[in-house]
């Protein structure tokens, strides 16, 4: 889990200040749609037909108990009782009125959450992985990368006002659980002799247009993550079609002017921003993975399960292996029939809260398929939990992730083990 520090602090206290002062300003009449606009899409909020709708971020997915709780309080006080989680990890209250805001975000902040970034043309929140740091396929931690990405792309001046959303994908492990081949920009951890790097997509998304992205670069070293993806929306910012916002994402820019046209075009700009500022060294993703709380293990050996029964065949849906000797990871689902997937009731949340602070060291995750995950679940306790989440309704049995060999590695990823 990443534990803010004194910036990121300041940072979403003072949006917080500014944001309440805006929307203070327009109930006045002191500003104009067309000026508010900008600065509420910038902060999550959306002006609906019938009702406000705001969407808070959750980067890269993770959640701790004391942040759903939260979430499910902000549910009952200011919404109508329950919370959605979106394909992009985040969760939206979709009922709150548009004085209240303000006081939402405060609450937010005061569990290390905003909503800075989760609408307008802007880089969105970075999804990930939701088995990061505890699948037996991975190469890197994909949650330090994508912190090292947020804090790049929030509030930079530049790519503040894109032709369009822009959504970018990390994934960390042999497989491919964060859809890279869908986004903006997918990055797709790889070794190669040893050495760290990311495979770069670029130009997939879904919407009305769905294409799948096409490798832009097979490899590219870890230190030039930032500056290459920097070279790639420099192109898009330049070129993407300002004048029709349904041609307007890099998807179709790309498939315009064809992936070589486009390949010649990055790494021509890359030429600009290569080993410049914004160049990666190890101690900075040290200092990044340094922020987050790491589980502490206890030594256990492998649990005999139960495979038979609706105890074994939950256990082959919903229960995954782990890098971890006797722990596992879990699927909560959020797909039961007759509720729209990624409800939650604030009750729910709750709940939730409690099993991951019984179950899991306090920390869930969001999935992009609108599920939740406690990753660190003592296999000898998995029968316990199955039993609460069947009196909560979340054992619907999902889908079956299968057996990849174990690979090792610090919490940064850069060394092999």
């Amino acid at each position: 889990m990443y534990r803010y520090d004194e910036i990121d602090q300041r940072l979403v206290d003072e949006r917080v200040a500014q944001f309440r002062d805006q929307t203070r300003r327009f109930l006045a009449g002191g500003l104009a749609e067309e000026e508010f606009k900008p600065l509420r899409l910038q902060n999550g909020l959306y002006l609906q037909r019938h009702a406000p709708m705001l969407r808070v971020a959750v980067p890269y997915g993770i959640l701790s108990s004391a942040q759903l709780r939260m979430l499910a309080h902000i549910a009952r006080r200011y919404d109508r009782g329950y919370g959605h989680f979106s394909t992009r990890q985040n969760l939206q209250f979709n009922w709150p009125r548009l004085e209240d805001v303000p006081d939402i975000l405060e609450h937010l902040a005061s569990v290390q959450m905003h909503a800075i970034q989760t609408s307008g043309n802007c880089i969105r929140n970075i999804t990930a992985d939701h088995f990061g740091g505890v699948a037996r396929d991975e190469i890197v931690d994909s949650f330090v990368w994508c912190e090292i990405l947020r804090q790049w792309s929030t509030f930079h001046p530049e790519f503040a006002y894109l032709p369009r959303k822009f959504k970018i994908a990390v994934n960390g492990a042999e497989a491919d659980r964060a859809a890279t081949f869908l986004h903006d920009i997918g990055l797709h951890a790889v070794r190669r002799d040893g050495e760290t790097g990311f495979r770069v997509i670029v130009g997939g998304g879904m919407g009305r247009t769905p294409i799948v992205g096409q490798v832009i670069r097979e490899f590219l070293r870890w230190p030039h993550l930032l500056t290459y993806v920097e070279a790639v929306l420099r192109v898009y910012n330049r070129h993407g079609r300002r004048d029709n916002p349904t041609k307007a994402r890099i998807k179709i820019l790309l498939k315009e002017r064809g992936i070589e046209a486009f390949r010649g075009e990055v790494e021509a700009e890359w030429r600009h921003l290569q080993d410049g500022p914004s160049t990666l060294t190890e101690a900075e993703v040290r200092r990044v993975a340094g922020r987050f709380t790491r589980p502490a293990y206890a030594a256990l050996a492998e649990h005999a399960l139960p495979q038979a029964g609706p105890f074994g065949a939950w256990l082959k849906r919903n229960v995954h292996p782990h890098k971890q000797r006797g722990y596992a990871a879990v699927t909560l689902s959020l797909k039961k029939t007759g509720v729209p997937p990624g409800d939650v009731s604030a009750a729910q949340m709750d709940a939730i809260a409690d099993l991951a602070q019984r179950y899991s060291f306090g920390e869930l995750r969001v999935t992009h398929e609108q599920n939740l995950v406690l990753a660190d679940v003592r296999q000898d306790a998995l029968e316990a939990l199955w039993r609460e989440l069947k009196a909560l309704g979340l054992a619907t049995r999902y889908a079956e992730w299968k057996e990849v060999p174990v690979v090792y590695t610090d919490a940064s990823g850069l060394q092999a083990g």
